[in-house]
């Protein structure tokens, strides 16, 4: 049973721009640990693809939290939430301490689909309730 659904749009030349202003604070404060890692490597390769990594985590979380139905207040946080990769790129939610507590009561499972182009980022999340045996 679909319990919320999510999506975000974000605007990758904004995000930028805040990069610019605020330094890797900005990311560290959105980011949790894995994701910094990968921001990190693939900003080392090619600062654009860093900058698009960062905006598609961003709205990935924008989206989970309104499908969540919390926003972004207690239990969700930016870094208690996590998109990571399968090995077959495939993204997957990621959660952690009470986040992950509250989520895993309400029997929630998350699916997350993330998207890219030169300027926008683009976010939809469908949570579902576990079927109850």
């Amino acid at each position: 049973m679909i319990f919320g659904i999510g999506t975000d749009v974000c605007d990758i030349r904004r995000l930028r721009a805040t990069l610019q202003r605020r330094g890797d604070r900005f990311a560290e404060r959105v980011l949790g640990p894995a994701e910094l890692q990968v921001f990190h490597g693939r900003r080392a390769r090619a600062e654009v693809r860093g900058v698009a990594y960062l905006a598609t985590r961003f709205s990935a979380k924008e989206a989970f939290s309104k499908a969540i139905g919390l926003g972004l207040r207690m239990p969700m946080t930016w870094r208690a939430c996590e998109i990571l990769n399968l090995p077959s790129g495939q993204p997957v939610v990621r959660l952690n301490g009470a986040l992950a507590e509250w989520f895993a009561e309400r029997g929630l499972r998350a699916h997350v689909s993330v998207t890219d182009e030169t300027d926008y980022a683009a976010s939809f999340v469908v949570v579902e309730r576990e079927p109850t045996p």
